[in-house]
């Protein structure tokens, strides 16, 4: 199969299969354009090698790229590579690059477990708790930004086909699925608690007990007292849940340029950094199994 074909099949399979946007679609394209621009003489599938992608790498920080861009095209073409894989196209084996510099500084993430023990932290025989179940679960479920889950309109929640409509920064809108456990919540929230609350006609989802949005700074308490009261010892704050949300879809396999998508992110870039705490957890168990076996 030629390589333009091949890629005609990648952009249906990104569009129809994955569900992501034709933005998304041309930034893929934009890379892969780079790449096939690197490897002139490669015009069909079977002239392509595993030991492109690294190859490419290389070429691109020696040429002075910066290290997010090189990643970022790095990680574009691997996806590539993936689908060709995946439709059994390509037989040689992709292999692992490890990630050329590492931030000095990552946000701090949750693992699975204390995720789950925070987001079980509140009393749900109290309306307060109801409601602040819904936020965590909300939240990590979305990777919402603060202010976009305290600025949240209940209109722009569609519990039927769990999705939520946000407008982030700069105006821009985005749609970001949102999980059974987190709809369970909302309904639980709407049903049993906003329903009766004094600003139940308002157009802001969660409210505080006045019938007011929630503040930043109730917020902010609040994630600390369910840590607190989860055994949680980190220094977290309502962004780590973000931090954890987009850190546990990379492990589990989800596409660098989705989560982009899903975070609100401009440049993915700023996403990458998730990469390397995906892969610095990977890195400690791997060396905690090896110091006690």
């Amino acid at each position: 199969m030629d390589i333009q074909a091949a890629l005609d099949n990648y952009g249906e399979y990104i569009l129809a299969d994955k569900g992501l946007s034709n933005t998304t679609l041309k930034n893929y394209y934009d890379d892969l354009h780079q790449f096939f621009l690197y490897f002139k003489d490669k015009k069909n599938v079977e002239d392509l090698k595993g030991t492109d992608l690294e190859e490419f790498l290389q070429y691109e920080l020696a040429s002075g790229l910066s290290v997010s861009t090189a990643l970022r095209r790095l990680s574009s073409t691997r996806s590539f590579y993936l689908f060709l894989k995946k439709e059994g196209l390509f037989e040689d084996e992709i292999l692992e690059i490890p990630s050329p510099k590492k931030p000095e500084h990552l946000p701090t993430c949750l693992t699975f477990d204390e995720v789950e023990d925070l987001l079980n932290a509140p009393d749900l025989k109290k309306p307060d708790g109801v409601r602040d179940a819904a936020m965590l679960e909300t939240m990590y479920a979305t990777g919402l930004r603060v202010s976009e889950l305290l600025s949240l309109e209940r209109s722009k929640v569609d519990l039927k086909n769990k999705i939520v409509t946000v407008v982030g920064k700069g105006a821009k809108t985005r749609k970001v699925p949102l999980g059974d456990f987190a709809v369970d919540a909302i309904v639980k929230y709407i049903n049993e608690v906003r329903s009766k609350n004094p600003g139940s006609n308002s157009k802001y989802l969660f409210l505080s007990k006045y019938g007011e949005p929630i503040s930043r700074q109730y917020f902010f308490k609040m994630i600390k007292k369910y840590a607190e009261k989860a055994g949680i010892t980190k220094d977290i704050s309502p962004h780590t849940l973000r931090h954890s949300f987009a850190t546990h879809m990379l492990e589990g396999g989800a596409q660098l340029r989705a989560v982009q998508e899903m975070l609100g992110h401009a440049n993915i870039a700023t996403t990458q950094i998730y990469t390397h705490i995906s892969s610095k957890r990977i890195i400690d168990a791997y060396d905690l199994y090896i110091n006690n076996n």
